[in-house]
This record gives structure tokens, C-alpha cells and sequence, in this order.
């Protein structure tokens, strides 16, 4: 059985991430959406808890998919796999010089790593999870950005509020 894995902080997961896991779920026999800790990003809106919860919902309808979190390297979480494959999505050049170097170490960590690189659809180059807070902070309609089962959840977030679904 090949495996994925599709890291990222999904804080929150925005319609560009999941339709890199859509593709993802057409190519691998299982795919696991991995919600790791980003050392980098200091204050996140959602808890990793809240996060997983969220992406269970969204992923619900693929057999194949499902959800994890995990705080230490993504190098030594793939070791629980037999072979597995890193699937990252790029958007940019920008994306693609990050993520070159993320793999190359991950392989150094983890030889029997490989990372794929899957290029955004076009609609989603311009997104991200930043983005999505941003606008969110502001009130906006966020049916273009995020997966419609935590709309209204991210909006309240947002708004200093919580949700309550």
C-alpha cells in the first residue's frame, strides 16, 4: 500500500490545501493529513486539536484520507510508514525553493524519504492560510477560500468569538 503524507499547519486548511489532497487521494492507496506544530508561526488561531477536528470533517468523504497531528520532525513521523511519499503543493517559485530544501533535508534525516511536489491549480496560486485570517479578520465572505464546513468557524475565530457548530 503506498502512503502519503500531507504536512502543513492547515491553520486553517483553505480550498487550495484540500484540492492538493483531492489529487493526492486519486494517486495513493492512503493518505494521511499531517497537522504539525510550525515553530515559526508564534500565535496560530486554532489549536491543533481544533485544527485535526476540522480537517476531519472537510476529509470525511475520502475513504483513503485521514488526519493526524504530530509535534516533532515530519522525517521521524514518516518512519511509522512503510515507503511513504511527501506530497507538498507549490504555488510559486518561492514555494518551490522552501520546499526543495525542506525535502533534501528530510531525505538527509529520513533516507528512505521521497517528497512529490504537486503544482497548485491555477484558482489557488494566490492562497494561503495568512491570507484566509486576514480576510476573515475583516469579516469577509470566505466561501472562495476556505472548504464550506468551517466557514462559519473561522469567521467566529476571527472575530475573537468561538463556535458552536
Amino acid at each position: 500500500m503506498k502512503t502519503a503524507i500531507c504536512p502543513g499547519s492547515f491553520d486553517p486548511m483553505t480550498l487550495g490545501h484540500l484540492n492538493i489532497v483531492r489529487r493526492t487521494s486519486r494517486i495513493f492507496d492512503r493518505v494521511v493529513v499531517l497537522v504539525l506544530v510550525n515553530a515559526n508561526k508564534r500565535s496560530p488561531m486554532f489549536t491543533i486539536d481544533e485544527r485535526v477536528d476540522m480537517i476531519k470533517r472537510i476529509v470525511a468523504p475520502f475513504e483513503n484520507v485521514e488526519v493526524a497531528s504530530y509535534d516533532g520532525l515530519l522525517a521521524e513521523f514518516a518512519r511509522r510508514f512503510e515507503r511513504p511519499v511527501i506530497v507538498k503543493g507549490l504555488r510559486a517559485g518561492t514555494d518551490f525553493e522552501n520546499e526543495f530544501q525542506m525535502s533534501q533535508i528530510n531525505k538527509t534525516i529520513n533516507p528512505e524519504l521521497e517528497t512529490m511536489f504537486l503544482t497548485s491549480s491555477v484558482k489557488y496560486t494566490f492562497l494561503s492560510s495568512s491570507v484566509v485570517r486576514e480576510l476573515a479578520s475583516y469579516g469577509s465572505d470566505l466561501s472562495e477560500f476556505v472548504p464550506r464546513e468551517i466557514v462559519d468557524e473561522v469567521l467566529a475565530k476571527a472575530r475573537g468569538g468561538s463556535y458552536n457548530g
